[in-house]
């Protein structure tokens, strides 16, 4: 649905913005791994594409808000970051395919980089309702990149962070991190949001140590509802067949090991109606 939201709260946190806007209808509809796509420039902007965000919390009060969690990246973001609150914003929600959640008590391993670990505690807080074990595995460029740190402490059993410059946690990646807490936590189960390129790497070690593992993607996304066909990525279906799926409107959130991530940003010439290739043909990887 679509909704004029007042912003209620802006605020800092680290390297990032958060911003806490009043939807009651997207707020009751949301599940963990949507998200909203919201109009920026104000009324009469040349961005006429909107920018999708990622929720991070949802609360009742006020009769439901959102908070989106980002950081500048261009003009788009830059004008979301100067809102205030009581202005107002134009948001399209909930949207995309939600995180699937295991029906009995399971481990799981809960792994973010940057912002794209804001998407996860609602995620750990259904799986803890459920009586599952959470463990976090969270990661940043440096310390002031490493969001929720606090949160995720307070929450699971075990938080471990890793920072590439090293001024928190481990030096390195999650990646780095994520085999020996996969061991320790005897781990069923991982869910991830992070760029592409750790995703690739997390997909890697859950399928090293054979469980399933969960991604929520980070595409860029015009239009959020499955038009415009720029956040389009090759996945392999339950027939073996890749195909060119969407993430905004198929996803965000997919099976790790469906996603060809070495094939990102191109379209393999085995994907079902490829140009000039062999569309439909099964792929062996």
């Amino acid at each position: 649905m679509q909704v004029t939201g007042t912003v209620l709260t802006t605020r800092r946190v680290d390297a990032y913005h958060a911003l806490t806007v009043v939807a009651p209808g997207i707020a009751e509809r949301y599940r963990p791994g949507h998200f909203v796509s919201v109009a920026v420039g104000g009324a009469h902007t040349s961005m006429v594409t909107r920018r999708a965000f990622s929720i991070h919390d949802v609360k009742p009060d006020y009769g439901g808000t959102v908070e989106l969690v980002f950081t500048v990246r261009g003009p788009g973001t830059a004008w979301l970051a100067e809102r205030r609150a009581r202005d107002t914003i134009d948001l399209v929600g909930p949207l995309g395919r939600p995180f699937p959640l295991p029906r009995d008590p399971v481990h799981c391993v809960l792994v973010g980089s940057e912002y794209g670990s804001a998407v996860l505690f609602p995620v750990a807080d259904q799986l803890i309702e459920r009586g599952c074990r959470v463990d976090f595995v969270l990661g940043g460029a440096s310390a002031d990149r490493v969001f929720g740190a606090m949160r995720a402490r307070r929450m699971a059993q075990t938080t471990t962070l890793t920072t590439e410059d090293g001024s928190l946690g481990l030096r390195g990646r999650v990646t780095d991190a994520l085999p020996a807490v996969i061991a320790d936590t005897r781990a069923d189960v991982v869910y991830a949001c992070a760029p592409m390129e750790t995703l690739r790497a997390v997909t890697a070690v859950a399928m090293e140590f054979d469980i399933p593992v969960q991604v929520a993607v980070e595409e860029a996304m015009a239009c959020g509802i499955g038009v415009c066909m720029t956040c389009v990525l090759p996945v392999i279906g339950d027939d073996g067949v890749t195909r060119m799926v969407r993430a905004c409107a198929e996803g965000p959130v997919f099976r790790g090991e469906r996603v060809r991530f070495e094939d990102v940003g191109t379209i393999p010439f085995d994907a079902l109606g490829a140009p000039g290739g062999q569309g439909g043909a099964r792929h062996a990887g």
